[in-house]
């Protein structure tokens, strides 16, 4: 595929993501996130965020337009992609599915799996036509996903 196929490609893969999120923000499950960010501490959690490489990639795109050029380094156990100056999402508006359907008690719990998986299996469609290989975690997703937009 010569570079132009390659960018179409690219887009339309990032086009059923975004159509992903919109999906599922079109849903009528109560949730109460108001950037709490309290999901946001991995280390304190246990739990990391899953992405797909569609998501990485948008991810990336997201964070390249956030004027940095590599993930951030977070020591602390938090998420890479949360501002420990601002404590804010780096790209809140591109921020993964399982960032949207988190496990963050304070915004109502973890959504049921039944009530997203036709979102979840269209996120695993666009990760096999990108050539994933499954999801995985964010800062190693992300990261590739930098990698590949280079």
């Amino acid at each position: 595929m010569n570079s132009s196929g390659k960018r179409h490609f690219e887009r339309d893969a990032l086009a059923e993501v975004r159509a992903v999120y919109s999906d599922l923000a079109a849903r009528p499950i109560d949730r109460q996130c108001t950037l709490r960010t309290e999901c946001c501490h991995f280390k304190l959690t246990g739990l990391t965020p899953f992405l797909t490489r569609g998501e990485a990639l948008l991810a990336a795109k997201a964070l390249r337009a956030s004027g940095r050029k590599r993930i951030p380094d977070r020591r602390d156990g938090a998420c890479p992609l949360l501002d420990p100056k601002t404590s804010r999402c780096l790209i809140y508006e591109a921020r993964p599915f399982g960032c949207r359907t988190h496990f963050c008690e304070a915004a109502g719990g973890p959504y049921s799996r039944r009530e997203v998986l036709d979102l979840i299996r269209r996120l695993e469609r666009v990760d096999a036509e990108v050539g994933g290989s499954g999801a995985r975690p964010l800062p190693d997703a992300v990261a590739e996903g930098l990698r590949m937009l280079a």
